[in-house]
Order: C-alpha cells, then structure tokens, then sequence
C-alpha cells in the first residue's frame, strides 16, 4: 500500500521556492488586496493574525467551487480575510463577520468602504455569545470560517452544530455546507508537542499556548468522531480543517 506520509521539503529554501512557485500559478489576487496585505504585514506587530496570501487563493478556490453565497466569518482581524470572501463570492452574496475586539472591526470597516466591499457586515462582541443571535437566518450559510481563539473552537464547533439542527426550517448552515478552521496543527503542536517539534515553547506546559493546542485537539476530535461530520485536514500554512456537513 502506497505511504499516507508528505514528506515535505529538505530545505526551508526550497520548501519557500515551491510555495512561492504554486503561490505564482495558481488564481489571481486583486493587486488593492495584495497592497492592503502588504500594509498590514509590514506596518502592524499582530499581522500573523491574518491568513496568507496563498491561503487566500485557496479559499477563494474552495468557495467558488462549492458555489457559495453567504459566509460567516468568526475572527475578522483588520478584513482583509472577509474582504478575500467578499471578492469570492461576488456583490451578490453576503460575508457576515463575528469581531471581539472593536478597534480591529472599525478597521475592517473602513478597508472593505475604501476597496469597495459592501456586502460585508461585522458584528462586534464575544462570538460564543453573537453565533446565538444569528440563529434562523433568511438563508443558511455555505461557509463558516474560523479564525478566531483557539480556546473557544469547541464551543463554537458545537453552537454551530446545534443551530444547524437536522430538519430544521431555519438553521445556521445549510446542509453540505462547509466549515473550514485555520490554526488546527498549531505549528505542528496539535500533532507533536514534544521536544523534539522545534517551535514548542520553553514555557509551554505552563503557557497559554498548551490551552490553544489542548484546544485544537478537542476541536478536530469532535469533528472526526461525529456522524453528521466529514472532516479533511490539510498540513498546509498552520493546518486547514475542513468539514463538511452531511445532513
């Protein structure tokens, strides 16, 4: 039988050659985009909160292969990741956002006004007590993306779930519809946390880090072991979990 096993590249250059490579072949980013990335990149110390550029052409990949419409978004950050479902699915559809902190939604405001981005609403607040209040939407969602805490995924796996209710006239996410959490390998610690993983930190069974990755590894085993639940996960940029959800 053929080895499950990626063997990922020998060298960090070359593992840098063949993504910026794939990064160069695959669709095309808007360039105001691409420039927002930059800015926020170069200009702002928490910028590993948003996803990459090459992340992005995955999602924007995904969605319109599923066809979807309606996502929601729980972590917006500064917008460029709500910006990138926006131009997805197109002035049509509709990117509901789910913010805890206020300054970062007030930036995702003003970069989807000043890029031209409408159909982008942010709801500002804890999002274990916001999802609730999206309860019998008009229409399901096609796309849950989280990227939020690590320490909240369970609840908001298990708040989606309950709102999605099999048979229901009204629920959150449509059935087939997708959820795709980023962060789910955490650096590779949510598969090995021991020494030998390089980006363990020092600190780490005393960090808030463990709580994140104790987290994670909840996440991805309630998904995989529910049978309303088909679960892939991608060890790509920090992991990418994708669900889809059968009923």
């Amino acid at each position: 039988m053929k080895e499950s096993t990626t063997y990922m590249y020998a060298t960090e250059t070359l593992g840098a050659n063949v993504s910026q490579y794939s990064e160069s072949v695959s669709l095309k980013l808007p360039q105001p985009l691409l420039e927002y990335h930059a800015r926020i990149y170069k200009d702002r110390d928490d910028s590993n909160y948003m996803i990459s550029t090459f992340e992005a052409q995955a999602l924007i990949f995904l969605s319109r292969l599923l066809g979807a419409k309606r996502v929601l978004e729980v972590g917006v950050y500064v917008g460029y990741s709500a910006m990138i479902w926006s131009h997805a699915i197109g002035p049509q559809g509709k990117v509901t956002g789910l913010e805890f902190s206020e300054e970062y939604a007030q930036l995702a405001r003003e970069a989807a006004k000043e890029n031209g981005y409408e159909n982008i609403e942010i709801h500002v607040g804890p999002a274990a007590e916001t999802l609730p209040t999206l309860a019998n939407p008009p229409e399901p969602y096609d796309i849950v993306f989280l990227d939020a805490d690590k320490t909240g995924y369970p609840g908001y796996l298990n708040k989606i779930l309950e709102l999605s209710a099999p048979g229901a006239k009204n629920r959150l996410v449509r059935p087939g519809g997708i959820i795709i959490a980023d962060n789910a390998l955490r650096r590779g610690l949510v598969a090995d946390s021991s020494s030998d993983n390089p980006w363990r930190p020092a600190d780490f069974e005393n960090a808030w880090e463990k709580q994140a990755v104790t987290a994670l590894r909840e996440y991805n085993e309630i998904a995989a072991e529910n049978p309303r639940l088909e679960t892939f996960l991608i060890p790509l940029w920090d992991g990418v979990h994708l669900i889809r959800l059968l009923d």
